[in-house]
């Protein structure tokens, strides 16, 4: 184990890490559209958010006081860039998802590349977060009553684990091989955002080396598994392997009097044959691994005390928050790769920031 770092040492260190990560983030993401380029680059947002998102500062108020009261480590860490003003900082707080997005994509290809993951299988699940403010009714939602201390951009979703919650989720790719599961691509959203919808955006930024897609039986859908095994008319050399929602016909034959379209019995026979590919041994250990998905859960609510409830109000305040919890969990993972700590020693290193 390596040692134990001195007090502000670390701190500095996760700053040098996040610096070039978010730099080549907005490189591949520049702003588009007229007007003229801001005076703060967006990628000096980025890294401020992902130090007080590491220091859990749970407010942009006291995000932005922690930084005014650290201007000379600002100097000293962002040489050449201005500490933007209170209003500069809160406005650009909710635009800083995008970014974010991005740069949990490249670090997951850099991690491909060095050969510290294997991205063969990987896992994707949803997550739900409960929102701050008061519950809001279906009712008062239909008719547009919005009771005082609601936040309006939450909506309900419903999962086995959680039951019905009021708020936001997250859905996140992450590698199914080796101890420590490593997010890949993510994304944020309402609670009631279907996964179907959301995992569809993702499947073009898979890694080129995933061969499996494990998924549980909220993404089953002839749509996202054919998106996934199958490109302009080819093979992808992916297999989808997710269960089947229970149907009234599922494994029944197909009465002889019924008629189908081709197009129904082309999806009918890709589907039957991921449905006989995951009840083989090598399919259901596969599926097997699926599991680690919902540790990386656990762990990023337990690390960022997202287990009660978000930290702010607002879609685009809680994507920021929880895609940069997701970068920082990353750089932190990053770390212990390079001094050679346990991978999954992640929270004595948040308590020592």
């Amino acid at each position: 184990m390596g040692k134990r770092a001195k007090d502000g040492a670390l701190l500095e260190e996760i700053v040098s890490l996040a610096v070039p990560v978010c730099q080549q983030a907005e490189q591949s993401c520049p702003r588009g559209g007229p007007g003229r380029r801001p005076e703060i680059p967006d990628w000096v947002l980025a890294v401020m958010i992902m130090i007080c998102v590491s220091l859990r500062k749970k407010t942009k108020a006291a995000q932005f006081t922690w930084w005014t009261q650290h201007a000379a480590d600002f100097a000293r860490w962002l040489p050449g860039q201005r500490l933007p003003s209170r209003s500069t900082f809160y406005d650009r707080y909710r635009r800083t998802h995008r970014l974010f997005r991005q740069a949990i994509r490249l670090q997951g290809e850099q991690a491909v590349a060095r050969g510290w993951i294997d991205a063969t299988l990987v896992a994707v699940d949803k997550s739900l977060l409960e929102g701050q403010g008061e519950p809001w009714s279906p009712r008062d939602r239909r008719w547009g009553h919005v009771r005082r201390g609601v936040d309006p951009d939450t909506t309900w979703g419903y999962s086995t684990h959680h039951g019905w919650v009021q708020g936001y989720s997250f859905e996140v790719v992450v590698t199914a091989t080796g101890s420590v599961p490593w997010p890949l691509i993510a994304s944020v959203d309402t609670a009631s955002c279907s996964e179907q919808k959301s995992f569809r955006e993702k499947i073009a930024d898979l890694p080129e080396t995933t061969k499996y897609v494990a998924a549980d039986s909220g993404y089953d859908s002839n749509a996202v598994a054919e998106a996934v095994e199958w490109q302009d008319g080819c093979r992808t050399g992916r297999r989808f392997l997710c269960p089947e929602v229970p149907r009234p016909n599922n494994g029944r034959p197909r009465q002889p009097h019924s008629r189908q379209s081709r197009s129904r019995q082309y999806h009918r026979r890709l589907r039957e044959e991921r449905r006989r590919f995951l009840e083989t041994a090598r399919g259901r250990k596969l599926y097997a691994r699926r599991r680690s998905v919902e540790p990386f859960h656990a762990q990023l609510k337990h690390l960022f005390d997202l287990r009660e409830r978000v930290w702010h109000r607002g879609q685009e305040n809680n994507r920021t928050m929880v895609l940069a919890a997701i970068c920082v969990y990353q750089l932190l993972v990053t770390y212990n790769q390079l001094h050679g700590r346990p991978l999954g020693r992640l929270q004595c290193l948040l308590d020592a920031l």
